[in-house]
C-alpha cells in the first residue's frame, strides 16, 4: 500500500482533499483510481488508512477509514550536526539518517566545508532537503518527519543548548567505550569530506563532545552518519 506525507488535518470518518503533492504522486504518477487505498501521515503522530473516493482532472479526495498510533521511532533522540557536502552526498546522508531514526538534522559549515553560508538563505535548497527527509519517511514507515535546520557555523552550534550525550566522529586516542554511559538524548557531530580540523575537534571537546572512532577505517562524510546511527539503534 502506498504511503504519503500530507500537510493536512486528518481524522477518522472525515473526507480530506489531497494536497497538490500527494495528488500528483498518487493520482498522476501512480494512476490511482477510485476505491484504491493508501496510508497517509501528517507528522503529528501515527498514520491513517484512506480510500480514494473522488478523482477529477485537478483534484482528488479520500475517506479516512482508520487510525494506527504506531510511530516506529527509535528509543533514542538523536540530533545530527552534519557539515554540508555537495551534490548527491548530502541527499544520501539526509535520506539514510532519516531512515535510521534521526530526530533532527542541523546543517553546519566548518573550516573544510564544501558549501558556504549562503545556503541559510537558499530556501529552495532547504526545501529540497526537507523533501528528501519526507520521502525517506514515506518509504521507511516513520511518521514523524525530522526537521532539516538552516545552516549555521560549527562554532555557533557548539554554543547552543545541545543534548546530554555528545559524540563527534573523530580519532580517539584512548581506549574507552563512548556509549557505556550514553543517555537517550544524543548530539552526533559529523565533519565534512576531509574531516574536522584539530582545532574544531578540540573546540567540540571543550563543549563536552567525546571523540568516537568507529573501527580502523576512515568513513566518508555521507557514510559516517549511517554507521553511527546504526550502532545507536542497536546499543541505546
Amino acid at each position: 500500500m502506498p504511503r504519503f506525507f500530507i500537510e493536512a488535518d486528518l481524522a477518522v470518518d472525515t473526507t480530506v482533499e489531497l494536497t497538490e503533492t500527494v495528488f500528483h504522486h498518487w493520482v498522476k504518477v501512480l494512476r490511482a483510481q477510485v476505491s484504491e487505498k493508501a496510508t497517509l501521515f501528517n507528522g503529528q503522530g501515527g498514520e491513517y488508512e484512506v480510500e480514494l473516493v473522488e478523482v477529477s482532472k485537478k483534484s482528488a479526495a479520500v475517506q479516512v477509514n482508520s487510525y494506527n498510533p504506531t510511530d516506529r521511532t527509535p528509543k533514542f533522540q538523536a540530533l545530527l550536526g552534519q557539515v554540508m557536502s555537495k551534490g548527491d552526498r548530502m541527499d544520501y546522508a539526509i535520506q539514510k539518517a532519516v531512515e535510521l531514526g534521526v530526530s533532527e538534522i542541523q546543517l553546519l559549515t566548518s573550516e573544510r566545508c564544501e558549501m558556504r553560508l549562503k545556503y541559510d538563505r537558499d530556501q529552495k535548497k532547504l526545501d529540497h532537503w526537507q523533501g528528501v527527509a519526507i520521502a525517506a519517511c514515506e518509504q521507511c514507515g516513520l511518521n514523524i518527519v525530522p526537521k532539516i535546520l538552516a545552516p549555521m557555523s560549527l562554532e555557533k552550534w557548539l554554543e547552543t543548548d545541545l543534548p546530554t550525550t555528545k559524540l563527534v566522529l573523530a580519532p580517539n586516542k584512548e581506549e574507552i567505550d563512548v556509549l557505556a554511559n550514553a543517555t537517550p538524548d544524543i548530539a552526533l557531530l559529523i565533519g565534512p569530506e576531509g574531516g574536522l580540523s584539530e582545532v574544531e575537534i578540540l573546540a567540540a571537546n571543550a563543549q563536552g563532545f567525546v571523540n568516537w572512532c568507529i573501527g580502523e577505517r576512515v568513513l566518508r562524510t555521507e557514510t559516517a552518519p549511517v554507521v553511527a546511527l546504526s550502532i545507536l539503534n542497536y546499543t541505546i
